[in-house]
């Protein structure tokens, strides 16, 4: 059925477990995983001419820095993880402005037959305040989608 399934990842309990569960789904179909980390690009503060006092900032440098931690340190998790399991696991970090549009940007440039993500069930108000990646990923993806709640 699916040979090589995308897992995206924040590092979040949530997310980790949407990883898991893709795991599990890859090992039973004698798939690979590819597991994924989405960056926000860097954006400098902005102050105004009345700022009073100087604030320190993250230069680009530093937020690449902590980025590509943040980033190994979610994508290590899923790494051992499919190791346990014995599934093959390669990983890829990416920055990009909306983290749903790296994701399928990368599902596609892997050539990924599906997606495994997990998602907090907002519905309503709250789902449409807040937006959500997984929603996008659904509205947008050419590929089957599993969401994990």
């Amino acid at each position: 059925m699916f040979k090589h399934i995308l897992l995206p990842t924040d590092g979040s309990p949530l997310a980790t477990r949407g990883a898991k569960a893709g795991i599990r789904l890859a090992k039973a179909l004698g798939a690979r995983v590819t597991a994924l980390y989405v960056a926000a690009p860097f954006m400098p503060p902005v102050y105004s001419d009345a700022a009073s006092m100087y604030m320190p900032t993250a230069t680009l440098r530093d937020y690449e820095k902590a980025a590509k931690a943040q980033g190994a340190k979610a994508l290590g998790a899923v790494e051992r993880d499919a190791a346990a399991a014995g599934v093959r696991c390669s990983t890829v970090q990416v920055t990009e402005p909306q983290a749903w549009q790296g994701i399928l940007k990368v599902a596609r440039a892997k050539k990924c037959d599906a997606i495994a993500m997990a998602s907090h069930g907002r519905g309503g108000l709250g789902g449409l305040i807040l937006g959500s990646a997984t929603a996008r990923v659904l509205a947008h993806s050419k590929i089957p989608v599993l969401v994990i709640r």
